[in-house]
């Protein structure tokens, strides 16, 4: 890793599988985000972790379990991410049923809920940071689950790490694709940008398969939940 929290030409590169002269021509056509710096390519740390955040949203199963790779590889200086998922929620942060009706409401009163778990210290600028996130560009997706996070990690309103689970009665409007309805609402509250996108990594594996979100809609509490997130993740690996 060069100084300055940038990667190299040749690191992109090897962490995405490319030839340097491609990963040279996706950032000279603005597929990647890079700049010059003393006639070098260089790759800012958080933007590459922004693009690749972006990229999770719209991937296949096969891709994200190689996005998921590629992340182990980027961000293996920062914290240490548990073996799954399971790991990191609780029954006790599983909000069923969630009883909020709109997207506003959903989002304040899951914040609200973890605050009064001792989990989260700042409810309020945490769902505002949310909303701000969803505003830039929702995280619903069209098999009805959103997984809320602020655009940055802020590790100063928790007490570590964590995610977290409401699931509401009917799904509601949350700017899926195509109007549909959201019902199955992750939340990820995370220490650092790698911590982050590799736990974004893993449930979005999850929430590809079909299977996995109609069993997790059949939980009626937060320990059943976690049964279903425990078995779903040990398949992942």
């Amino acid at each position: 890793m060069i100084p300055g929290d940038f990667f190299s030409l040749s690191e992109m590169a090897r962490f995405l599988r490319k030839r340097p002269d491609e990963i040279q021509k996706m950032a000279e056509r603005g597929g990647i985000p890079g700049r010059k710096i003393s006639g070098e390519w260089r790759f800012e740390r958080a933007e590459i972790f922004h693009w690749l955040e972006d990229r999770l949203g719209t991937s296949d199963a096969d891709e994200l379990k190689r996005l998921q790779q590629t992340l182990d590889l980027l961000s293996n200086r920062s914290t240490t991410v548990p073996p799954d998922v399971s790991q990191l929620i609780r029954p006790e942060l599983c909000l069923i049923p969630c009883l909020a009706r709109s997207k506003p409401s959903l989002i304040r009163d899951f914040c609200e809920f973890l605050a009064q778990s001792g989990r989260l210290w700042e409810p309020d600028k945490m769902a505002e940071a949310i909303r701000s996130r969803e505003e830039l560009h929702p995280t619903a997706l069209d098999n009805g689950v959103a997984m809320l996070h602020p655009r940055r990690p802020q590790p100063a309103w928790i007490d570590e790490p964590f995610v977290a689970l409401a699931k509401t009665l009917a799904g509601i409007p949350f700017g899926g694709p195509r109007g549909s309805l959201t019902d199955v609402f992750f939340l990820l509250a995370s220490s650092d940008d790698g911590f982050h996108l590799k736990v974004l990594a893993r449930i979005s594996r999850m929430v590809t398969q079909t299977q996995f979100v109609e069993t997790l809609r059949l939980a009626q509490d937060g320990g059943a939940a976690c049964e279903i997130i425990r078995r779903y993740a040990e398949e992942l690996e």
